[in-house]
C-alpha cells in the first residue's frame, strides 16, 4: 500500500525508486536535510492549489480583494500540516517500508535519519501548524486537532481496513474547508463540496498508485483496495472516483457562481482524467508514475490557474 498521498493534495513522495538498504548512512543522523528528504518538502506545492482556490473564493465573497496575511498563514498552515503528516506516516510505516523493495531506501529504514529526529521534526511542524491556526482566527484553532487526527490515523488504516484510501480522502478534504474558515471564520458548505472533490480525487489516485505494491502488500498482510480486489478492481474504483470528482467540482462552480475560466479549467481537468486512465491498464503499469505524479500535479495547478483567472475577471482585487 503506497502510504504516499499524505496531507494536502496529494503527490507527496511519488515517483521515488527504491535504493538498497545500504545506501543510507550506517548510523542515524539528525540533519535537517535528511528530514526534508524524508517528507519530500518540495512536493508541498501539490498540497496548495485547492486550498488557494477555497481561500481566494472566500476572499472574493468577503471583501472582493486578496487578503495577503491570511493567504500567507494558510500557506504556512498547509505546509506545516503536510510535513507533520508525511513524517508521522514515515515513522509509523517504517517497518512496513523495510519489507517493501520500493520503499526500502527511505531514510528511516536505511538509518540516514533517526526516529527521534523524525519525531522532533514532526513536532516542530505541528507546532507551526497550530501557531498559524491561532493567528488566523479562534475557529481555526478550535478545529485544528480535528485536522491533525486523520493524519495519524491514516498510516494505521492499512492495518485494519481494506479502504485506507477513504481515510486519506477524508484527511485531504480538510484542506479547502480549513482554508475557507481561515478567511471567513465561519463554516461553509460550499467549501465542504470542494473539500469532498479533493478527497475523492486524491483517494482515487491513491488507488492507482497502490497498484504497484500489490505483491508486497499481500505478502506482508498490508491491507488496501488493490491488495483485496486486484489491480483491475482498483483502477475501476479510481475511474469512478474521478467521475465523482468532476461532478463535485461542477457543483462547487455552480454554488459559487463561477465564470467561463473556471469552466474551462474543469474541462481541462476532465480531459486530464481521461488521459490518466488511458495510460494505466491492469496489465501495464509502466506509465503509472506519469499518470500519478505528472498528471495529478498538472490537474491541481491547471484548475487553480483557471480559477484565479476567473476570480480576477469577476473583480477580485489585489
Amino acid at each position: 500500500m503506497s502510504g504516499e498521498a499524505v496531507a494536502g493534495g496529494g503527490a507527496a513522495g511519488h515517483g521515488e525508486t527504491a535504493r538498497p538498504a545500504s545506501a543510507g548512512s550506517p548510523h542515524p543522523q539528525g540533519g535537517v536535510r535528511a528530514f526534508l528528504r524524508l517528507v519530500m518538502i518540495e512536493h508541498s506545492v501539490f498540497a496548495l492549489p485547492f486550498a488557494y482556490i477555497a481561500a481566494l473564493t472566500a476572499m472574493f465573497g468577503e471583501s472582493g480583494a486578496v487578503q495577503w496575511r491570511e493567504l500567507l498563514l494558510v500557506t504556512v498552515a498547509m505546509v506545516g500540516l503536510r510535513t507533520f503528516a508525511m513524517a508521522a506516516n514515515r515513522i509509523i510505516d517504517r517497518e512496513i517500508d523495510a519489507r517493501n523493495p520500493r520503499t526500502a531506501g527511505r531514510e528511516l529504514v536505511t538509518g540516514a535519519l533517526s526516529v527521534r529526529s523524525a519525531w522532533a521534526g514532526a513536532l516542530v511542524a505541528v507546532v507551526v501548524f497550530l501557531g498559524a491556526c491561532a493567528l488566523l482566527n479562534p475557529l481555526c484553532l478550535v478545529l485544528a486537532p480535528a485536522a491533525v487526527l486523520p493524519m495519524v490515523v491514516y498510516p494505521y488504516g492499512k492495518r485494519f481496513t481494506d479502504f485506507p484510501h477513504a481515510i486519506l480522502g477524508l484527511a485531504q478534504a480538510i484542506g479547502p474547508v480549513g482554508a475557507w474558515i481561515a478567511v471567513t471564520g465561519a463554516w461553509s458548505w460550499d467549501a465542504v463540496v470542494l473539500g469532498l472533490a479533493v478527497g475523492v480525487w486524491i483517494g482515487g489516485f491513491d488507488l492507482i498508485f497502490g497498484c504497484q505494491d500489490v505483491a508486497a502488500d499481500r505478502a506482508h498482510g498490508v491491507r488496501s483496495v488493490p491488495a483485496r480486489f486486484g489491480i483491475a478492481g482498483a483502477l475501476y474504483g479510481a475511474r469512478v472516483s474521478h467521475v465523482v470528482t468532476v461532478l463535485l467540482l461542477f457543483w462547487f462552480g455552480w454554488l459559487t457562481g463561477a465564470g467561463a475560466f473556471y469552466w474551462l479549467g474543469l474541462a481541462i481537468v476532465a480531459g486530464a482524467f481521461v488521459y490518466e486512465h488511458s495510460i494505466v491498464k491492469p496489465g501495464d503499469l509502466s506509465r503509472l508514475n506519469r499518470a500519478f505524479f505528472s498528471v495529478n500535479g498538472f490537474i491541481g495547478i491547471a484548475l487553480f490557474v483557471c480559477a484565479l483567472l476567473d476570480l480576477a475577471v469577476r473583480g477580485l482585487g489585489v
